[in-house]
């Protein structure tokens, strides 16, 4: 088994409910998102438009963060899910200067959404301790529960699809072969478990 994701780009419409989600979902503090959208503007007017392009972290079936981590804090689940052990990260942030996605934030403490104090919220979600590297984690502990991500449960388009890349029958696997999925830097070798159909 080896989880991924898909998505469809034609569908995205840019509205960012991934990334509140997965915020919401995480709690990650202020500055750190796990899931974001970028955006750009094409064309000239009148037929000028906006191109959206949802990024996370790619969960590689051969990741280069894993392999600079001194420390193995960095590693791979047996379904492909990679994760930080927060209890090994030094916070030296080699896998931060590797990934070629920019999927990984440092952390360094201060993420207070208002300073000098922490909301409830905060209080009762937030157990990151300072000075380690945080990352999207494909919400392993949701996926463990048989539930998808937050950020794909929560997508109006349906967008994004979550499901078994090593499964010829799952609908991730047929999507990425019926409408040739792509992945972004597949040139890096690091085969990329998220895959991007237009």
């Amino acid at each position: 088994m080896r989880y991924g994701m898909v998505i469809d780009l034609k569908t995205c419409i840019g509205c960012n409910a991934c990334t509140m989600a997965c915020k919401a979902e995480h709690a990650t503090p202020a500055g750190i998102f796990y899931a974001k959208v970028l955006e750009k503007e094409v064309g000239k007017f009148p037929a000028a438009r906006r191109i959206f392009l949802p990024v996370l972290c790619n969960h590689c079936e051969n990741p280069i963060c894993r392999e600079v981590c001194p420390t193995g804090a960095t590693y791979k689940r047996q379904d492909g899910i990679v994760l930080v052990d927060y209890d090994k990260c030094i916070g030296c942030r080699a896998c931060m200067e590797a990934c070629p996605y920019w999927a990984r934030t440092y952390y360094d403490g201060d993420g207070a959404y208002y300073p000098g104090e922490r909301t409830l919220f905060e209080e009762i979600k937030q157990n990151f301790p300072e000075g380690v590297v945080m990352k999207c984690n494909f919400c392993a502990h949701r996926v463990d529960q048989r539930v998808e991500p937050a950020c794909v449960q929560t997508c109006p388009t349906d967008c994004r699809i979550f499901g078994d890349l090593d499964d010829p029958t799952s609908e991730v696997s047929r999507l990425v072969a019926e409408r040739k999925g792509r992945q972004l830097l597949a040139e890096k070798g690091l085969n990329p478990s998220v895959y991007y159909i237009e």
